[in-house]
């Protein structure tokens, strides 16, 4: 390894860190945005009484129960 030598960084990779000095309260907004959408309490209640109630599909969906 030469002396000198200084590792790789991407394009994509620089440009990220740019932003991140740029604008260093941009992580915890992104944080914020995630935590509105995704980060949700999970009812335990209501998701096993949706999994019980779930009706298995029949082989061929167009055909009536004749």
């Amino acid at each position: 390894m030469p002396l000198f030598w200084k590792p790789y960084k991407s394009d994509a990779t620089q440009f990220i860190d740019s932003l991140k000095q740029r604008d260093p309260q941009m992580e915890e907004r992104q944080r914020q945005g995630r935590a509105l959408l995704w980060d949700k309490a999970v009812d335990r209640q209501a998701q096993q009484a949706y999994s019980e109630a779930n009706v298995a599909q029949m082989p061929y969906v167009y055909q009536t129960k004749a």
